[in-house]
């Protein structure tokens, strides 16, 4: 753990803090599968690159830091994170997942969990009366997304940490939108939170890769029996750039909000735009629980498009604003859920929880603001259909 109480130091000097055997000030790349042994039964610390690597090591140190945990952990990818976390579960145990989640959380229960006997349960977790009514027997953990993906709802996140202990059971936290940056769940009473670093973290789209972290040993325990056991641990090259992304986010999140906001309060006049979802908007659903949980709004949102307009010729007519998947990097990446990013979950489902087929997400970049507002105004018009 750093010395460091801002989180902006800490982004920087967090974890391993460069290489004390030369004095570099970044942690190097350790590219290696193996390491020598002196004896049977006698290693310098590390035997196998999947069991542990110091590159790798540094990173996960960085992420317990930034998050105030006890143990992070690196994986291949978010889902893979996402995956190890709930492989913590057994055949009967049912997790309550957010009515808004990214959809490859959605399938992973949906389609692989569910095939060992654990089940799920999507629940409104914004409103806190009915998450405590949903919990069962055989309820184990609460997954949330706050804000959730793709609709930015907001979930009171200290409340659910302690209906969760209340109940024996755990709170699990996707942090990806916030970062430790603006959001420490853990410091909340959240037990593990996950990240995919792909996001925000890296904030360049040139990885991909996933976090963890845990708030008891007992957690970190097994969740590094899971991580080494299964073996979908982040390579050292990707680990190196990811700790070089975490130390410019403080200034890439400042930039992100300031363009966000600038965005969504124009697009809130905007007659092309039916609703707009994002956080900072002193009118939006869970204002005041995010000011109180988290240090800003982020720089995601979504909006729906006026059915005066056509969404195909609205992405079309789009300049530099990128038609993509994922969200977190410089540029501006902008996507169409239900088709896209929560394309797997059941059209039913979709409707019920706001996923519209006139839904669009956007994650600001760092661009000019007044370029993202006019790529996207410019395509407001070229879409509308009298």
């Amino acid at each position: 753990m750093s010395n460091y109480s801002n989180i902006d130091s800490k982004l920087i000097h967090g974890g391993i803090d460069g290489d004390e055997n030369t004095g570099a000030v970044n942690i190097p790349i350790f590219q290696t599968s193996t390491y020598k042994q002196d004896g049977l039964g006698k290693d310098r610390g590390y035997e196998y690159s999947r069991t542990g690597n110091p590159t790798r090591e540094a990173l996960e140190a960085l992420i317990s830091d930034l998050e105030g945990g006890v143990a992070g952990f690196a994986f291949a990818s978010g889902m893979a994170a996402t995956t190890a976390v709930l492989s913590l579960f057994k055949t009967g145990d049912k997790i309550i997942i957010s009515s808004n989640v990214y959809g490859g959380t959605f399938r992973v229960l949906d389609q692989v969990f569910n095939n060992f006997g654990i089940t799920y349960e999507i629940v409104e977790t914004s409103d806190l009366d009915l998450l405590e009514k949903s919990i069962d027997q055989n309820v184990k953990a609460i997954f949330i997304e706050s804000p959730a993906n793709p609709i930015l709802t907001i979930t009171d996140l200290r409340e659910v940490a302690l209906i969760g202990k209340k109940h024996n059971i755990l709170t699990i936290v996707d942090n990806t939108f916030m970062t430790p940056y603006l959001q420490r769940p853990i410091s909340l009473g959240v037990d593990i939170v996950v990240h995919s670093a792909t996001k925000y973290l890296g904030g360049h789209s040139d990885l991909v890769a996933g976090l963890a972290v845990v708030n008891s040993e007992e957690l970190a325990e097994r969740l590094g029996f899971i991580q080494n056991a299964t073996g979908g641990v982040l390579q050292p090259f990707d680990s190196f750039l990811l700790i070089r992304g975490i130390k410019t986010l403080g200034v890439r999140m400042d930039r992100h909000i300031e363009n966000a906001t600038f965005i969504a309060e124009h697009l809130k006049t905007n007659s092309a735009v039916k609703a707009i979802y994002y956080p900072g908007l002193p009118d939006s659903q869970g204002y005041e629980i995010n000011k109180k949980q988290a240090s800003g709004p982020g720089g995601m949102l979504s909006f729906e498009l006026n059915e005066k307009h056509n969404v195909n010729k609205f992405f079309e007519s789009l300049d530099f604003v990128t038609l993509a998947e994922s969200l977190g990097g410089v540029e501006s990446l902008i996507c169409h859920p239900s088709s896209m990013t929560h394309a797997c979950i059941p059209f039913e489902i979709r409707q019920k929880v706001g996923i519209v087929e006139n839904l669009i997400r956007l994650s600001v970049g760092i661009e000019n603001k007044n370029d993202i507002l006019a790529d996207l105004e410019q395509a407001f018009l070229k879409s509308y259909e009298a």
